[in-house]
């Protein structure tokens, strides 16, 4: 029988319920519970897919093929365990079954109401994952704010989840913020209190409350805390602003929060085994030297747009005993002002996935300049199709070559849709989404960094190398590296002669975990590792041959 915990939010938005969710999981799964997390989205999207990124940031992709919210990402980054469409949840998607039910006569001609209609569907929900993955602990993020009116049927259903279960069978923590008055010298808990007084109104009284703050919390302010809010003041759990997130399960172990989650539940108390997490934080805060790595892509105003490729960067450079010195760099900015004004000095280039034209010539113009001045590039998705224009149109003298999606009229579509697309209309949920395998081609630098003959990575596109130009592109000097087990579709490719340039047509950054990086993005790292200079003599060298280097 499952337990529940329940995290709701409250005086702001983007409080970091998402992060406290993840590092409760990683802190009952080092103490050998099975955890599964949900997140329930207020919003009427049935899924983030058709979201802009610069709105919503990254859309993250499960196994199964269902298109989340980043907040997923987290929750499998910190737990190590794979989520599924089950646990993303939005108000869109709700409507859309209990609509769908009401058009069956499910209902067998009732009145369909917010209560219990709705509500009961998002119960059904919650215990359809406690089916599902067998968990010891289903952990549930409820987005927004409490206050907000999106939020309400999702407040109201976790409220009622309390007659499904026993008493001791789930648990309400409630993330909050006390703000600092510099004018004063004080922390005000006014705030946090009329956040409460916000949920009991509903009928949700929480067990505790997850104290967000950028200095200490001393026992007095607890006390004065919990007796507001009714919460013992133990259960007052300070979490102060981090130097990064992973280092926020250990700062919630050390307060107390999964001891305290353990109490509610009437579950014991393991010993934890949190000794790799904290090795995992003291090197990232022990870095060794840095790695340029220049990030090319078209949503950078936005850093959550490309957030698992960051993080995927990250856990290579902790692998890799190195500091990560990310540059942002604006694709539609290099058609402006050429690669090399921007590029220069990088020891390594990415460019991330993308739909539509904006910003892919300076894509393209990046990679080439990766090629010719012998810099490790990892290209993703359509990075890797870029990849291929590139190729296409400086390497093999098809001046015109651009991908279908781009120029349906084009003379050379190097890229061109998938066969299973051709009929697709609706844009939601309808591409090449979810787990495939790909087998890696012997001798190639894939398999010596793999280390496997069969991989099974996550896909988010429509379009695919049209294989039409497959013998040109090999004959060019390129290895198809990676390819469906029935060698139709071009997966993964790289460049012979070159020190790291590699492209995929799936999503690594999404396999990528803290303590075990994804191998390409590890090549990557450990490829521009290669480029730093051991000695001062030796960064004046190699500054004198890259501006001695011709300028493609």
């Amino acid at each position: 029988m499952a337990k529940f915990v329940f995290i709701t939010g409250g005086v702001v938005s983007s409080i970091g319920k998402g992060i406290v969710a993840a590092s409760l999981g990683r802190l009952l799964k080092s103490r050998g519970y099975n955890v599964s997390i949900l997140k329930l989205d207020p919003y009427l999207n049935v899924d983030p897919g058709t979201m802009s990124p610069f709105q919503h940031g990254e859309v993250f992709v499960t196994e199964d093929g269902a298109e989340t919210d980043l907040d997923l990402g987290h929750y499998e980054r910190f737990t190590d365990t794979a989520m599924s469409r089950l646990n993303s949840v939005t108000t869109g998607s709700i409507y859309q079954s209990v609509i769908n039910k009401e058009r069956r006569g499910d209902y067998n001609g009732g009145t369909v109401q917010v209560i219990p209609h709705i509500t009961g569907e998002i119960r059904d929900r919650i215990h359809r994952v406690a089916a599902n993955s067998g968990a010891d602990v289903v952990i549930t993020e409820i987005g927004g704010t409490v206050g907000d009116i999106e939020s309400l049927p999702f407040l109201e259903a976790i409220r009622e989840f309390r007659g499904d279960v026993g008493r001791r069978d789930l648990a309400y923590v409630h993330v909050t913020l006390l703000p600092f008055i510099g004018t004063s010298g004080e922390l005000k808990t006014k705030p946090t209190q009329h956040s409460v007084k916000e949920l009991r109104s509903i009928g949700i009284q929480p067990d505790l409350l997850v104290c967000r703050s950028d200095r200490e919390i001393n026992d007095d302010l607890k006390r004065k805390i919990g007796g507001f809010c009714g919460v013992p003041s133990r259960g007052v759990i300070p979490s102060l602003d981090a130097d990064s997130i992973y280092a926020v399960p250990l700062t919630l172990e050390q307060e107390g929060l999964c001891r305290e989650v353990l109490d509610v539940l009437d579950l014991t108390d393991h010993e934890s085994d949190m000794g790799a997490w904290e090795q995992l934080v003291h090197n990232l805060r022990n870095p060794g030297p840095s790695v340029k790595v220049a990030l090319v892509g078209k949503y950078v105003q936005l850093n959550d747009a490309y957030l698992s490729v960051v993080e995927a960067l990250q856990h290579a450079c902790i692998a890799q005993d190195a500091s990560l010195d990310l540059h942002w760099v604006c694709a539609e900015q290099i058609e402006a002002d050429g690669a090399d004004s921007l590029l220069r000095g990088m020891d390594a280039v990415v460019v991330p996935g993308g739909f539509g034209n904006r910003g892919v010539d300076g894509k393209i113009a990046a990679i080439r300049w990766a090629r010719e001045q012998r810099v490790p590039f990892l290209g993703l998705c359509l990075g890797m199709q870029t990849a291929v224009i590139e190729w296409a149109r400086n390497l093999a003298g098809l001046t015109e070559a651009t991908s279908a999606e781009l120029d349906a009229g084009t003379p050379h579509p190097v890229i061109h849709l998938l066969p299973e697309q051709q009929d697709v209309v609706d844009l939601g949920g309808t591409m090449r989404l979810g787990v495939y395998p790909c087998r890696i081609a012997a001798g190639s630098m894939a398999q010596t960094l793999y280390g496997e003959e069969v991989v099974y990575e996550r896909h988010r596109h429509r379009y695919e190398f049209n294989n039409a130009y497959r013998n040109l592109f090999l004959e060019s000097g390129y290895v198809v590296s990676g390819t469906s087990p029935d060698g139709r579709l071009v997966e993964l490719i790289e460049l012979k002669g070159h020190p790291f340039f590699t492209a995929c047509q799936y999503h690594p950054e999404f396999l990528s975990r803290p303590g075990k990086p994804h191998p390409l993005f590890r090549g990557l790292i450990e490829a521009a590792q290669q480029r730093l200079p051991d000695s001062p003599a030796q960064a004046i060298r190699q500054r004198g041959d890259r501006e001695a280097q011709p300028r493609g």
